[in-house]
């Protein structure tokens, strides 16, 4: 199985914080799952409240365990709410199914992990999510 390894995971990390620090955005947490949903790396930055990291790494293991990015997520939660809420008492409540989760893919299309940020609105996470993503010549699906 394709994996990432913690060079790209912290390369993501700093991309991610990059984007931040450029749109101004509030105090960043991001997270960096392996494709089996465990933890790789995680950077909260100054004045991010402790509980992000929970929140970043739920919206991250919902696109991992679904195969889909926060976003799908989302729509999916909104269209077959019963569903979802099924989802996630399956996985203990560790899913949270909104931008900022994202897909992590290699150049070939397999999944190899996956990212999730918070700490702004869920659309900002989004947008720092892939502009580290893409730093790093990999594919997200948010």
């Amino acid at each position: 199985m394709p994996d990432i390894n913690i060079r790209k995971a912290k390369s993501i990390i700093r991309g991610t914080l990059a984007k931040g620090k450029e749109l101004e955005l509030k105090p960043l947490s991001v997270v960096v799952l392996d494709a089996g949903g465990h933890v790789i790396a995680f950077e909260r930055e100054d004045g991010a409240a402790p509980g992000r990291f929970a929140i970043a790494q739920a919206k991250a293991f919902g696109s991992i365990m679904l195969g889909m990015g926060g976003t799908a997520q989302m729509a999916r939660a909104e269209q077959q709410a019963y569903f979802m809420t099924a989802v996630n008492g399956l996985y203990g409540g560790k899913v949270i199914p909104v931008p900022g989760g994202v897909l992590l893919r290699d150049k070939k299309g397999s999944v190899i992990g996956a990212v999730g940020v918070t700490g702004d609105s869920s659309d900002n996470d989004l947008i720092a999510a892939m502009a580290g993503i893409e730093a790093t010549g990999l594919v997200g699906e948010g």
